[in-house]
């Protein structure tokens, strides 16, 4: 039986907005995958195992075999596993039969945390319910909420969490400050290992001393000093991070608030930071880092690894990436932004060129020069 074009249109115009409503359906089995440990537990079996094995390394009740096998299967549809078959070679009555057999993709290899590497601390922290629900939960009374004439600048975030931002209830909750600084050590391993093979001598060559602003516990600064040992470096954070931070090491900690002033440096290093903050507190962070470096003849600059979107690959996958994280980013008033839009708050700042380098994926490395 034939199907006319029209009720054609219409399934596949359900389908479309289905397969955006379960969307966040997908970002729950990544989450499970992520806290039950399962590419570790394929890892540990060489890269490729069984649902019982996966069972048994997860310490999952054998009764959840059903819904483990429903897990993953979404999981591999989605990409992030695939799916192969072996026969068991177990004796009994089921000796011969095909058995699934799970394996890592590069997505979930680079999830893999027993080396001490991977992103799984990223990817539990953007999923985390507690950063997470007053976007998903709130944002529409949000938007109705009115500042009157007033511009309202409290954040779904600051709404949900008795009117403090993301880094002040961090202050008050450790094992939340304690995620926030794992997944910025863990994106900092991550990315900088390409940053200094793909452009380190570009970017940090020639440059005496650097201050990592906002570096959490150094992840950035010591892979830059480990590869430029004749630099200086050090980081600049809240007292409740450097408080944490390791000592003894290459990198020096300075407690301070990037809004108040910054320590003087050639070079001052912004990485994942400015995309947290509105317009107004850029252009402020900016000026303290312009009042930092010496002049552009000297060797000054700030050097910003951020998204530019729309910058670089034409890739849609990554652009719709780019544009779905400045939502999320929007529930702390972060924002993603445009090359036009970064234009705009650098000479608001005071600084007279840039130079966009789009090479880190859905991320930039951008120089800025006084």
């Amino acid at each position: 039986m034939g199907i006319t074009k029209h009720s054609e249109e219409l399934l596949q115009a359900q389908l479309e907005l289905w397969h955006h409503a379960f969307g966040y359906v997908k970002s729950m089995a990544l989450a499970v995958a992520i806290d039950l440990g399962i590419p570790d537990a394929i890892h540990r079996r060489g890269g490729a195992a069984t649902l019982p094995q996966i069972l048994a390394d997860a310490s999952l009740c054998p009764s959840r075999l059903h819904g483990l096998r429903r897990l993953m299967r979404a999981l591999t549809v989605a990409g992030t596993f695939t799916i192969s078959t072996t026969t068991s070679s177990a004796g009994g009555a089921g000796a011969g039969d095909e058995e699934a057999v799970y394996e890592l993709t590069p997505a979930s290899r680079i999830l893999v945390t027993d080396d001490g590497e991977g992103l799984s601390p990223v990817l539990s922290l953007v999923l985390n319910p507690f950063r997470v629900s007053p976007l998903g939960m709130g944002i529409g009374a949000w938007f109705r909420r009115s500042g009157g004439d007033r511009p309202d600048n409290a954040a779904p975030f600051a709404v949900a969490h008795g009117g403090r931002n993301m880094w002040e209830a961090a202050a008050r909750k450790p094992a939340f400050n304690a995620l926030v600084n794992d997944a910025m050590a863990a994106d900092s391993r991550f990315l900088m290992r390409i940053v200094l093979r793909e452009c380190g001598a570009e970017v940090f060559g020639g440059v005496g001393s650097l201050v990592d602003v906002a570096g959490g516990l150094g992840g950035a600064a010591t892979a830059v000093a480990r590869a430029f040992p004749e630099m200086d470096c050090s980081v600049l954070d809240l007292p409740h991070v450097v408080a944490n931070a390791p000592s003894g090491g290459s990198v020096r900690f300075v407690a301070g608030d990037m809004f108040q002033s910054i320590p003087p440096a050639d070079a001052v290093f912004l990485k994942w930071i400015l995309h947290d903050w509105g317009d107004d507190e850029c252009i402020k962070i900016l000026k303290n880092c312009k009042q930092a470096i010496p002049s552009r003849d000297r060797g000054g600059k700030v050097i910003i690894i951020d998204m530019v979107v729309g910058s670089g690959s034409p890739d849609a996958k990554q652009l719709e990436t780019q544009v779905l994280y400045d939502l999320l980013i929007m529930g702390i008033n972060g924002v993603e932004r445009d090359e036009q839009e970064w234009k705009k708050i650098f000479f608001e700042a005071g600084f007279k060129d840039y130079k966009i380098m789009p090479i880190l994926g859905v991320r930039s490395i951008i120089e800025l020069y006084p």
